[in-house]
């Protein structure tokens, strides 16, 4: 291709963009963000802010909880607690109109004592007796977090207790006075990926630097980690070390003695009471029985390890039908399926594995599992559709549930309509998709089209209120794109896409986009489409590589060098997805993608903007800032905005969310509709 730059590694002109918070990168991101919020601020964009803000921290949201104990727990922002609240509430009055909620931590207060931005990053919480906690806080939104042990009697955090300095660390409470911890303990105990090496036993009233190591990876792997179950009768430590993002040995640590659990290792293990499940992702072969990949597998889990087990199938695969997931009760099992991506739901009964449908559940809707109690019986699904707010749905384990609290609508849905269809990708594969269109409409119009593509993650129908009062009750069409490289149809819709299968997502993706104009849905100058993370590579590969099939793009938090991918924060980890690119037979496969070293300079590209975090310690905002760099330079049209905060996830609270928004929908609605 003509006119290709090939910025390599040692010479490439914007690695000082990579110093993330040096002085020239950051002079840079403010002279790039100020004349993007110019471009794109006036009336229209501050009714959109107000709208989604509006959206986001209205209090008729539903509340969703988790049980622990008698109570049940929820973390809550709204315009008053931008910050949030962590408060709980019992079931009695949870199932009322407005619950009475006693506010454990109010973020706000703390972060304003502290003086730092803290943002939630979760708790885990002693078992059986739920007294203490240990409270993760991010500065920014950032994953490394420092955690601090909170009482959850007194609702102050303990002095002189357990303690963490900013890190990506991994904890479980063994007992109320001894900890599992994976930390930075400093040199040598941190992977290659950033994630703890070694797990520790922690012991009240000891210094960090005296905990005993009880299990160690290598700096190749991504992650080891430590837990506990407090299941009374069923107490076990489970360690385990991931050496890649799809394989992990997983063992239980026995009076001191390390017992390993021989299943594959690309399999997911969940064990419960007596109880093994082994979710494959490829075929296995066990004794003389081979299971297909995408099938659910029980045994018991003293025999298994005995080697004296008899397998037995919970769920298998079929063409159109995969596994979603799934949670424990006490004595059941309840599973998610998808059938052609819409949402199924059953319980099984252990043992005979009879499952029993849960009816009720309309057409082209999502339905998740928000909690179950695994000491009860108790299960609240989630049940939403992308014209359809959430319901949330509560009820016992023999399938007998009832609507308890409903979302509001956000947008006027009686013009819209939601279809699916199949486009034919290079390969003959039909790839599924939907359209949430206006009924009425004769002509094409402005489309939005999302998709992720890759690591097995499903992309599902749900209810979106932003992009409803913001994009579809202005006219616009959205499209979900659901694209190999994702799970919406087992492991194997995944591990196709993989590595050197990866041309395979943009190829899905790209047919997508043909099949909407054909169908004459949308034009191409009237198509846009939207992508973040993993979907943010996919943007640039389709700027890069399909430039002529759309009028405008969003890239948000990207991966678009994938020359040094691997050299950059958690990159590592995603070697496995991608390939490693200093192997030369890796790179072969992966310079024919990466945006970053494809951008021509004779090729009409389509606008795009380009956004960001600062905060964001999970993919390096240098993959963003350079390819916006390396795109001015080749004089190609491109927006950047890069927000001071907010992690992987772009923003830390609803106003900064709002704003993003806000600044997307204007954008597109600027590109696509010429106004």
């Amino acid at each position: 291709m003509g006119g290709v730059t090939n910025p390599a590694h040692t010479d490439d002109p914007y690695l000082w963009l990579e110093d993330v918070t040096g002085d020239d990168a950051l002079a840079w991101v403010r002279e790039h963000n100020a004349p993007t919020v110019a471009e794109l601020s006036g009336e229209r964009f501050e009714q959109m802010r107000a709208e989604a803000l509006e959206v986001l921290d209205t209090d008729a949201r539903i509340p969703y909880v988790r049980r622990r104990g008698e109570y049940l727990y929820n973390f809550w922002r709204d315009a008053a607690n931008q910050k949030g609240l962590w408060r709980r509430t019992t079931l009695e009055s949870y199932r009322t109109e407005k619950p009475d909620w006693e506010v454990i931590i109010d973020l706000d207060e703390l972060a304003r004592a502290d003086d730092e931005n803290w943002v939630w990053a979760g708790a885990e919480v002693l078992e059986p007796d739920y007294s203490l906690a240990l409270i993760s806080l991010s500065r920014g939104g950032s994953d490394a977090a420092v955690v601090r042990e909170f009482d959850m009697r007194t609702k102050v955090f303990v002095d002189g207790g357990f303690e963490l300095a900013e890190a990506k660390s991994q904890v479980s409470w063994e007992d109320e006075n001894t900890l599992l911890v994976g930390t930075d303990f400093g040199e040598g105990s941190l992977t290659e990926s950033g994630y703890p090496r070694l797990v520790k036993r922690w012991r009240r009233g000891t210094p960090l630097s005296e905990a005993e190591t009880v299990f160690s990876g290598a700096e190749s792997d991504v992650v080891v980690a430590g837990s506990r179950d407090h299941t009374e009768g069923f107490e076990r430590t489970l360690v385990s070390r991931a050496f890649d993002f799809f394989n992990e040995r997983v063992y239980e640590l026995r009076d001191g003695e390390l017992i390993r659990i021989d299943t594959p290792t690309d399999a997911s293990i969940s064990i419960h009471r007596e109880w093994l499940l082994i979710e494959l992702r490829t075929e296995w072969q066990y004794g003389t029985q081979t299971y297909p990949a995408g099938s659910l597998i029980a045994a018991d889990y003293e025999k298994f390890l005995s080697g004296t087990a008899e397998l037995q199938v919970v769920f298998s695969p079929d063409a159109h039908t995969c596994l979603h997931h799934y949670a424990w009760t006490r004595d059941r099992l309840v599973v998610v399926t998808l059938a052609d991506v819409a949402s199924r739901v059953a319980i099984y009964t252990p043992g005979a594995w009879i499952s029993q449908p849960v009816p009720g559940l309309p057409e082209n809707t999502n339905t998740v599992i928000v909690g179950t109690d695994p000491l009860g019986d108790e299960i609240f699904l989630d049940s939403s559709g992308f014209l359809t707010p959430s319901r949330l749905l509560y009820g016992t384990a023999d399938g007998n549930l009832s609507e308890i609290k409903r979302a509001p609508s956000f947008f006027d849905a009686s013009d819209l309509e939601v279809s699916q269809f199949f486009a034919t990708s290079d390969d003959g594969t039909a790839v599924p998709y939907f359209v949430v269109g206006h009924r009425h409409r004769r002509a094409p119009g402005p489309t939005l089209l999302g998709g992720y593509g890759g690591f097995e993650v499903a992309r599902t129908p749900g209810y979106d209120g932003v992009l409803g009062r913001l994009w579809l009750s202005r006219g616009g069409t959205y499209v979900l794109a659901n694209i190999r490289g994702g799970g919406e149809y087992g492991p194997t819709w995944h591990t196709q896409a993989m590595r050197e299968g990866r041309h395979l997502v943009g190829e899905d993706f790209a047919a997508v986009a043909k099949d909407l104009v054909e169908r004459g849905i949308t034009t191409v100058d009237q198509l846009g489409a939207q992508g973040g993370s993993n979907g943010g590579l996919l943007m640039g590969i389709m700027l890069t590589k399909y430039p002529e099939l759309f009028g405008g793009l969003v890239c948000s938090v990207p991966l678009l060098d994938m020359k040094r991918f691997h050299l950059l924060l958690a990159g590592a980890s995603w070697v496995a997805e991608y390939g490693d690119p200093d192997d030369p037979d890796d790179w072969k496969f992966i310079s024919e993608y990466s945006p970053y070293q494809n951008i021509s300079t004779d090729r009409r590209y389509p606008p795009v903007l380009i956004t960001t975090s600062t905060r964001d310690d999970r993919v390096h905002p240098g993959h963003a800032r350079k390819m916006t760099a390396a795109l001015e330079a080749a004089g190609h049209p491109v927006s950047y905005y890069e927000n001071i905060e907010g992690g992987h996830a772009g923003a830390s609270d609803n106003p900064q969310i709002a704003f993003r928004s806000a600044l997307v929908f204007e954008y597109l609605l600027r590109t696509l509709n010429g106004n």
